[in-house]
């Protein structure tokens, strides 16, 4: 059967993400998540064929290998569709959604991408699901991985590194010394992270610099952006109740216990820069040393 992937644009429930660059660019376990969704309709048995049938899945879907087989198996139309009832994939013997068809809702491993942390959502899955080590670079003598690794050409773990759980580090990083990483998280190419450094469950887009004395938790940070020494993304409310997050003006629940900050490119922090959990940064942004960061800044 034929499958298709349509491109889904920049969503602007994905800003500060999709301000600069598509949906399908955006980076999960260090690779575009379109590369990802290509990958997994391939490998559930569907080609660029000609046939009777085609699958065409939006670029908003992650569907599960389940699901995948389902739809592969199907013989007439049929159409996924999330809660709300928006189609994410269908079956049809055009690419048109089918007028008519079978519908079959998302199973719990698949999800409509709307929001920043249904990306930190497939992450988790990916980088969580590694099974085997790849070294490419340097690992220094004082270094500890409790989980398995990629680690990229060029790049150096450097004494004092820890990481727990499993991590995904591109190439010509410089890592530590005496830096904490948690998974499930991904470090983009050319990043550094630097003494007294702590990164969980996160994505670090290439270029990202943390050098100095700062926490980065279930938070995803654009590319180029640096964080002054001290700069620390809450992710933790004290009443322990999922966070929210403002979309088009409309403050979400996010679903998520734990949720730092989504920051776009190129932005800079002033020293002790404080971030609420599920703030959002504009790329090109800079705070003041001290800044606490209450709403959304663009």
């Amino acid at each position: 059967m034929r499958a298709v992937l349509l491109d889904a644009g920049r969503p602007e429930s994905l800003h500060p993400l999709t301000c600069t660059r598509e949906l399908a660019d955006c980076p999960v376990a260090n690779r575009p998540l379109c590369d990802w969704q290509r990958d997994r309709i391939a490998q559930a048995g569907f080609s660029e064929e000609p046939h009777d049938l085609s699958l065409v899945c939006t670029g908003a879907a992650w569907l599960s290998p389940a699901l995948l087989a389902t739809l592969r198996r199907a013989t007439r139309p049929t159409i996924v569709h999330d809660n709300s009832g928006v189609p994410l994939a269908w079956v049809n013997i055009t690419p048109a959604v089918p007028d008519q068809a079978h519908n079959i809702p998302l199973d719990e491993a698949s999800r409509h991408i709307r929001f920043p942390w249904d990306l930190l959502a497939i992450n988790e899955e990916l980088v969580g699901g590694l099974s085997e080590d790849v070294i490419e670079g340097e690992i220094s003598p004082g270094v500890t991985v409790e989980g398995h690794i990629s680690l990229g050409a060029g790049s150096r773990l450097l004494p004092g590194v820890f990481i727990e759980g499993n991590a995904v580090i591109g190439s010509d990083c410089k890592i530590g010394p005496n830096c904490y990483i948690r998974g499930s998280t991904s470090v983009g190419n050319g990043c550094h992270l630097g003494q007294a450094v702590e990164i969980k469950n996160a994505i670090l887009m290439n270029g990202v610099g943390i050098g100095h004395l700062s926490y980065c938790g279930d938070s995803i940070v654009g590319e180029d952006t640096n964080f002054g020494a001290g700069t620390i993304t809450a992710n933790f409310r004290h009443d322990g109740a999922n966070h929210r997050s403002t979309v088009d003006g409309a403050l979400l629940d996010t679903g998520r216990r734990k949720l730092g900050a989504t920051i776009g490119d190129d932005v800079h922090t002033g020293i002790h820069t404080s971030i609420y959990p599920g703030r959002k940064i504009w790329p090109h942004q800079s705070t003041r040393p001290g800044t606490i960061v209450q709403r959304d800044l663009r």
